[in-house]
């Protein structure tokens, strides 16, 4: 089977989860010469306002296109009825091992009043990434080998900043460049979106407060699963590219 490989991951449970949650900072990374892959779990269809499946993934396409993301795999698990199940982690991780990411984020905690595919899909993506190292079970993967994922990040609702996961970990990306980009590929969703006026507003306020943690005109939040941790602490603060503080920027201003 042949090989296209990718840097970044992003798994969601239906078309539009990324997009919300993190489709700024894919953007960026596609600014910054990765290659950004998104994989639906379901094509989370039936909804109340879409005719046919068909419709949300076109949209789909489109937001992917205007992100600039180099794949879109839309697997064939079951809306509104996902669950964390053997046969949903080996889909996933075969299309891990497919595409050999070095980074994955996906869900990290329940989403309460929205789907609780959202919970399952943190469940999958989680034994996914595991599965996915694993030798001598290469045949559950359509042969494909094993590939150990390097790192793991959650990313939760936007608007809901109130999650438990926001203090463990967290870390913002800078989005200020990408925001337009990220509401535009929102609004792809029409069939999703037409009758919530007020979804694209949420967004950005939600990305503009996040921003204020960091300094940024706006960001995204996520969580690593594990501590972060440096043996060169002047590199960390001082060394890396686009990293400030919240003194630092006010101070600039």
């Amino acid at each position: 089977m042949e090989i296209e490989t990718l840097d970044v991951v992003a798994v969601g449970a239906h078309p539009d989860d990324i997009e919300i949650t993190c489709g700024g900072t894919l953007a960026m990374l596609v600014k910054q010469g990765y290659r950004v892959g998104i994989i639906d779990l379901t094509d989370g269809e039936p909804t109340p306002h879409c005719p046919a499946p068909e419709v949300r993934i076109a949209e789909a396409q489109r937001a992917a296109n205007l992100l600039g993301v180099h794949k879109r795999v839309i697997l064939d698990l079951p809306n509104r009825r996902l669950f964390d199940t053997f046969e949903a982690r080996v889909k996933l991780a075969t299309e891990f091992r497919r595409y050999r990411p070095r980074v994955v984020i996906g869900f990290g905690d329940k989403t309460p009043t929205a789907s609780p595919d959202h919970w399952q899909a943190m469940q999958i993506t989680d034994a996914a990434v595991f599965y996915s190292r694993l030798t001598k079970w290469d045949d559950q993967f359509s042969g494909l080998a094993p590939h150990t994922i390097a790192r793991q990040l959650y990313f939760g609702l936007p608007f809901d900043l109130g999650r438990p996961q926001h203090t463990v970990n967290e870390f913002f990306v800078d989005i200020s460049q990408t925001l337009e980009q990220k509401l535009a590929a929102i609004k792809c969703y029409e069939t999703q979106f037409a009758q919530k006026p007020d979804i694209l507003k949420r967004v950005s306020e939600s990305a503009v407060v996040a921003g204020m943690a960091a300094g940024f005109g706006a960001a995204e939040s996520f969580c690593h699963t594990k501590a972060i941790g440096t043996s060169d602490l002047m590199g960390l603060l001082f060394g890396l590219s686009g990293v400030q503080t919240h003194a630092e920027s006010v101070s600039r201003k």
